[in-house]
């Protein structure tokens, strides 16, 4: 069977090198574009390093583009982390079909952003989806699902770094086996179920200290590493990536207003939010990279009663 994997970024390398090393027969790989004094793709640089050929259409909606992709003679697409719209008439080109990988339970959580919200949101579970794209968002048929819990200290890297990524990698070469046997399924998606979340960006990841330490907590975790929830001091934006919620069990728990900080020690500094305080160990200020707490507080030269906003 003629593969064409199509994707980019670690996991699109990770699922080509899955592939050649169990000896499919990849015939050629569709990556993203480079933009001006970008580094090299890691999905490209290991796809030459196979001396397989690399297209890097900007588009994929040119009659001109299709052609070339028939002139593969492609059995399966495998599309490993696809941002560009790709539309039925590429995707069908493969006389088995293309598959796709989407970070999330679909109906659920269709979209950019797909693992993210369900940290921010507080659901107990997520996973993942092998699907057969079609010309909407998300909404082919599902081919394979795989579902992992989350738990209270998980973040976006956690969930797809240590779960989500090898899992997405394992469960394409099992769609790949489950299309070779001429078993793979098509379920239709229960659109009854279907939601959608845009993308998780900075307007999005704004800590308002006035909220509950859970909905701050998951909003931390959901944002990190990207985008980084944050708030300002003095003007300046701080992004928070670890910070240990401490609910309040009496009116001592708070003592302070929200946003405020209220003690200062060697490794942290802690925050007040409505219903408690949170311990913040690592942080990244406006103008430089992630830090100890405790180097910002020097450099920073943070003090009690200091505010957040």
């Amino acid at each position: 069977m003629r593969i064409v994997v199509h994707g980019q970024q670690a996991f699109g390398k990770a699922v080509l090198e899955a592939l050649l090393k169990r000896g499919e027969n990849v015939v050629a790989v569709y990556a993203a574009p480079e933009k001006p004094g970008q580094k090299i793709d890691p999905l490209k640089e290991a796809a030459l390093a196979a001396k397989l050929p690399v297209l890097q259409p900007a588009s994929y909606r040119k009659p001109e583009v299709w052609e070339e992709f028939k002139a593969l003679k492609p059995d399966l697409q495998v599309m490993a982390f696809v941002t560009l719209f790709v539309p039925e008439e590429f995707l069908n080109i493969p006389t088995k079909g293309s598959i796709q990988y989407h970070p999330s339970l679909l109906p659920a959580y269709r979209g950019p952003s797909a693992i993210n919200w369900p940290i921010i949101k507080g659901e107990k579970e997520t996973g993942l989806s092998i699907f057969w794209p079609d010309n909407g968002l998300d909404t082919g048929d599902v081919l394979v699902q795989k579902k992992t819990p989350i738990g209270p200290k998980d973040t976006l890297g956690t969930v797809y770094f240590d779960r989500l990524f090898p899992m997405g990698v394992d469960a394409m070469l099992e769609s790949v086996d489950l299309v070779k046997a001429g078993k793979a399924p098509r379920i239709k998606q229960d659109e009854s179920l279907a939601t959608y979340e845009g993308r998780c960006g900075a307007e999005n990841a704004k800590i308002d200290w006035g909220k509950p330490w859970e909905q701050i907590d998951r909003l931390i975790r959901g944002c990190n590493p990207a985008p980084g929830a944050w708030c300002t001091l003095d003007g300046k934006t701080v992004k928070i990536f670890d910070a240990k919620p401490l609910p309040a069990k009496d009116p001592k728990g708070i003592a302070g207003k929200t946003g405020e900080i209220a003690v200062i020690e060697a490794d942290g500094f802690t925050v007040v939010c409505a219903d408690g305080r949170f311990k913040v160990t690592r942080v990244q200020p406006a103008d430089g990279k992630k830090i100890d707490a405790a180097e910002f507080i020097t450099a920073a030269k943070l003090a009690v009663g200091a505010k957040f906003s």
